[in-house]
């Protein structure tokens, strides 16, 4: 819990976390926004990327490699992959292009080889397409998917009654880490004076919207 909290005050001091009024894909109006592309500089991407490390090893998922969906996961994977040598864990991990190349090294992998157990990395989670394309790389080079680890899940409904992140931790069997969840915002929230005039929109949104 406190380094959910840690990310999320750090997310907020960045401006990666803002509250206000946003339309999300689906149409929705949520009181807050999460942008994972404003981590963008050397020290913002070493701090996110250790908070991945962190939620990654207390998971204790087990896992052989890393590999990062293009375009927000190629750096996501590295640095991740960097922060966890620097703790002691060495792991091999690779990326994909949108489009293969046909001369050169070609194809569309890049790094190293996909194999054994394979951690997809990403900021988020929202229709779930980039975890699909990713489970169908792995699998193609015949290794296995095993697991997802994503900075925040907004827990909330996607089509149905289940969560994007649920879905996928369906359809593929296989768990989501989060860094953070919508429920460690809430409890921020709470708990932080000056962030209180933002509470009960959030927990409205979270009524109407939010899964278990």
């Amino acid at each position: 819990m406190d380094s959910s909290r840690d990310f999320l005050r750090f997310a907020t001091d960045l401006g990666v976390l803002r509250f206000g009024e946003f339309v999300t894909k689906a149409g929705r109006t949520s009181p807050y926004f999460f942008n994972a592309g404003l981590f963008h500089d050397g020290d913002a991407l070493c701090r996110l990327c250790g908070f991945y490390a962190q939620a990654i090893k207390a998971s204790g998922v087990q896992f052989d490699m890393i590999f990062g969906p293009a375009y927000k996961g190629i750096s996501l994977a590295a640095g991740t992959a960097i922060m966890l040598s620097q703790q002691g864990r060495n792991v091999p991990f690779a990326f994909n292009r949108k489009e293969a190349k046909d001369h050169g090294e070609g194809g569309n992998l890049i790094g190293a080889p996909i194999k054994g157990r394979v951690l997809i990395i990403d900021d988020v989670i929202s229709a779930g397409t980039s975890v699909r394309e990713s489970v169908d790389l792995i699998r193609a080079a015949g290794a296995t998917p095993a697991a997802v680890a994503i900075a925040l899940d907004r827990q909330e409904r996607g089509t149905g009654e289940l969560s994007a992140v649920q879905e996928v931790e369906r359809s593929y069997d296989m768990p989501v880490i989060s860094i953070a969840k919508l429920t460690d915002l809430i409890e921020m929230l709470k708990a932080d004076q000056a962030f209180a005039n933002h509470l009960p929109k959030v927990q409205a949104y979270r009524e109407q919207y939010g899964v278990v």
